[in-house]
């Protein structure tokens, strides 16, 4: 059971009015000001709880806010159900008129890899950060921090989005930290330059998966089972997945320099490698028989506009938008434990052009963390007309000026990237 949240037409009329506040906020309200009851920014809970707000500038259009509703510690056994809180909140917000620096997502050594928050905005130069992606965590051991949905870095699409419906993507160009939120669809192929053979593309960097009817033949190519083709780079791992299949490695030309009847290679900087399994391992072979290959990869936005993959861009995945054009737009989730109050991640944008990172602390008596409803009603009541869930539970972190800025749900988790704000212009890579 989950505490009633205020219909969506109270909750607009709160986040136009929270969202002035903020803005007055984010201008100086000097640190350990308290604001009161007219002046409250988060809509949840009951109406008399206290609300103290903080804030203090980063750098130049960088504003970092800490907000806490509620004074008193909840019992344990009433975190999912108390409206009297508390609520601990976490705002980094970013003006691309007076920033000097760039907003990026980065990941670790390798793709496949996880770790911390704080490491990746350490390691990266960064100012603050928060995680981002959801990724496959302890479902892969070998690989946990593999993007479940898209993973794209300084313009190499790395994780293609996936095709559930409630994946959704934040991107931004850390040119001019201009961002867009929506659904972005993918497609690729390969092509043989010189037969003209096309065979299309499943995945970017995941593992390819053997059909059941097949994992007993070491010749994958003579399986009747339709298996997985899938593209991998050199960030994806220290060496490409091993197993029974194909596997053509490709130079930076797209010519084919190595074939195996078995899969695993470990890739120079440049090379690309193709895997296949199932029948579909025969068909690789086929395509990949004569010359070099030309790979296909395309995104598109959620109408069908093509996005080009230029130097800068760079995307994550959330699993569901919590605003649209300022409205709430969450699905019901029933009784899903996803909808449940939990530690969240939030990345926007407000009409104006800036950009919003927030956390919200969950799970603990000092800070019960937020229904999906809740969040959206936060996201919008922090002025972002546009807002998607990022990755939650215990990967949520936010790291400014070298340390940990939130309370995690016990110890930080290492998880698979992290969206940063860097100081100066944006230079190319991840």
């Amino acid at each position: 059971m989950t505490v009633p949240t205020p219909g969506l037409s109270g909750l607009r009329r709160a986040g136009a009015l929270a969202a002035a506040t903020l803005a007055a906020v984010a201008l100086g309200v000097a640190p350990g000001a308290r604001a009161d009851a007219a002046s409250d920014i988060l809509p949840i809970g009951d109406a008399d709880l206290t609300e103290v707000t903080t804030s203090r500038a980063l750098a130049d259009g960088v504003t970092l806010t800490h907000i806490v509703r509620g004074t008193e510690p909840t019992p344990a056994d009433q975190i999912n159900t108390t409206s009297r809180g508390p609520w601990v909140v976490n705002v980094l917000t970013i003006d691309p008129r007076r920033a000097r620096g760039h907003l990026k997502a980065t990941y670790g050594p390798n793709l496949g890899q996880v770790e911390k928050t704080t490491d990746l905005v350490r390691d990266s130069g960064a100012l603050a950060g928060v995680n981002a992606s959801f990724f496959t965590f302890t479902a892969s051991p070998l690989y946990p921090g593999d993007p479940v949905g898209l993973g794209l870095y300084g313009g190499k699409l790395l994780s293609e989005p996936t095709t559930e419906p409630g994946e959704v993507n934040f991107v931004v160009d850390a040119n001019n930290n201009r961002a867009l939120t929506g659904k972005l669809t993918w497609s690729g192929s390969v092509r043989n330059r010189r037969t003209h053979a096309v065979l299309p593309l499943e995945f970017i960097n995941h593992p390819p998966v053997v059909p059941a009817g097949c994992t007993a033949l070491t010749d994958q190519s003579a399986c009747t089972e339709p298996g997985d083709v899938v593209q991998f780079t050199s960030e994806f791992d220290s060496a490409t997945p091993s197993g029974v299949g194909v596997e053509v490695v490709l130079n930076r030309l797209g010519c084919v320099v190595r074939t195996a009847t078995t899969r695993g290679a470990t890739l120079a900087a440049g090379q690309t490698s193709l895997q296949a399994t199932g029948r579909d391992a025969g068909a690789l072979l086929a395509v990949a028989s004569r010359g070099c290959l030309d790979l296909t990869s395309a995104l598109a936005d959620q109408r069908g506009r093509k996005l080009p993959l230029r130097s800068g861009l760079f995307g994550v995945n959330g699993r569901y938008p919590l605003t649209a054009n300022g409205q709430i737009v969450v699905p019901d989730g029933g009784s899903d434990s996803f909808f449940a109050r939990n530690p969240r991640t939030i990345a926007g944008t407000t009409r104006d052009g800036k950009v919003v990172l927030a956390t919200i602390d969950g799970r603990q008596t000092t800070s019960v963390g937020t229904t999906l409803d809740e969040t959206a009603a936060v996201a919008q009541a922090l002025g972002m007309s546009d807002a998607v869930n990022l990755d939650g539970g215990g990967s949520t972190a936010m790291a400014a000026e070298g340390a940990l800025v939130n309370h995690p749900s016990g110890a930080e988790r290492a998880v698979g990237d992290a969206l940063v704000y860097v100081e100066g212009r944006y230079h190319g890579g991840h």
